[in-house]
């Protein structure tokens, strides 16, 4: 199953991927080999205060899950996105946290580590404290190696990132290029040897780089990042949640449990992506319905795999669509694997379209309060990968045989739009207002 990769189309899967690393058609990249484990290499500078230590070389009814998660409009100052039911009945017929309230309680958290980064007054665009000789060129060449696999496989959100101020930039490279790699593990071509034991090497060796042991150059450009900007680990290690999932679930019983999904190989980019793209200094909206957005977004990208790919997952044995609404719609998995297109099917696509545009509708509202160089990459992503639903409808909703995208005349014509869309300062109305 694709993940929706920084707010952008996910790249083509042509990878070769393990746990140390990976290479590319038979291609191995050198500089992702391991470094040296020497610690005179290591980088150990002594932490400020409020500063990391720097680099060391719902649909229990199905109405409302049609009606979607959102409650209101605008990013108030309390949100209310992620609350519709906080609690959720499990089939013993207790009542638990719903995954809603789950993710909210960690998009809050993430908020509180920016609002505190914000009010220490740091400059984003910081270097190490302390550069050891050849470390910085090492460094130089990892980011560039980043860099290089962004622009050949997100060419539109690379083209944006261009716009970013260079330590932005290149810390949005790194994220990227973890994410890809995270996400090849289960989708790649070597997904059918990857054991769980391998996910838990790989969140071990995630520990590592935050703790500023990368294993690879790669790694490194990635702890250089998480040092220098108030990134936190939950995100990361929730992204390698979302791969165990793949491993041992390929049903969901309803939309709070695609909910979580999505939230683990999706909504967490946004989360990591935030604190590194920044939030305009005279946007008026709260940190927490900013990240909101965010996490918005990246659910409303998986969504938008999820009906994409139905074709292509169903053949894999795969099925990412809520039980109960396909069973309130009339329809059985039998009928995906069939891969026929009938009028139930068509309507039970447009509730599911519809829920996806209103988390893009709600994404839209906090693109603008995002800083303004940071807007361009986010807004083009946003507008093509919404396109995409508009592709499956003009397929008549045969998204079995027939794989929805969107063709280059029109990401052409998307790229001045988003553009135009991105030099619209913050909103200064009362709904976006801070208390």
């Amino acid at each position: 199953m694709s993940v929706a990769l920084l707010w952008v189309v996910s790249p083509n899967s042509s990878e070769v991927s393990n746990c140390f690393g990976f290479s590319e058609s038979n291609r191995v990249f050198d500089s992702w080999k391991p470094i040296s484990r020497d610690r005179s290499l290591v980088c150990h500078g002594k932490p400020k205060k409020g500063k990391k230590q720097n680099w060391n070389y719902n649909s229990s009814n199905a109405d409302l899950s049609y009606s979607s998660c959102f409650v209101g409009s605008g990013l108030d100052q309390k949100p209310k996105f992620p609350v519709l039911a906080s609690l959720v009945a499990n089939a013993a017929g207790e009542m638990t946290v719903s995954s809603e309230q789950k993710v909210y309680d960690v998009v809050l958290k993430q908020a509180a580590l920016v609002k505190k980064h914000l009010k220490t007054g740091e400059d984003y665009d910081v270097k190490p404290d302390i550069v050891l000789p050849g470390t910085l060129s090492l460094l130089g060449e990892a980011y560039d190696r980043c860099g290089e696999v962004c622009a050949e496989y997100a060419k539109t959100f690379y083209l944006g990132t261009m716009l970013m101020t260079p330590e932005r930039r290149k810390a949005i490279w790194a994220i990227y290029v973890w994410c890809r790699r995270t996400d090849e593990l289960v989708d790649g071509p070597n997904a059918s040897h990857i054991t769980p034991t391998a996910l838990d090497r790989w969140e071990s060796r995630l520990e590592d780089i935050f703790r500023g042991r990368p294993f690879d150059m790669l790694d490194a450009a990635l702890s250089d990042t998480v040092a220098k900007f108030p990134v936190d680990i939950q995100p990361f290690k929730d992204m390698i949640e979302g791969m165990r999932m793949d491993l041992r679930k390929s049903r969901y019983k309803n939309f709070d449990e695609l909910y979580l999904y999505c939230y683990y190989v999706a909504g967490t980019v946004g989360l990591m992506s935030v604190p590194v793209m920044g939030i305009a200094p005279d946007s008026l909206a709260t940190t927490e319905s900013v990240y909101n957005a965010a996490l918005a977004l990246g659910i409303a990208n998986q969504l938008t795999n999820i009906l994409r790919d139905v074709g292509e997952d169903a053949r894999r044995g795969r099925v990412y669509l809520p039980q109960d609404e396909l069973a309130q719609a009339g329809l059985l998995d039998e009928d995906i694997f069939a891969g026929k297109v009938t009028d139930k099917w068509r309507i039970f696509m447009k509730h599911q379209i519809k829920r996806a545009r209103m988390f893009f509708d709600e994404a839209e509202k906090g693109v603008t309060e995002l800083s303004s160089a940071s807007r361009w990459p986010v807004w083009a992503s946003l507008l093509l990968y919404r396109q995409i639903l508009d592709e499956i409808e003009a397929n008549d909703y045969n998204n079995f045989t027939r794989r929805a995208y969107v063709s280059k005349p029109k990401k052409v014509l998307a790229l001045p739009i988003a553009y135009a869309k991105s030099i619209v300062a913050p909103s200064r109305t009362s709904s976006l207002a801070k208390a």
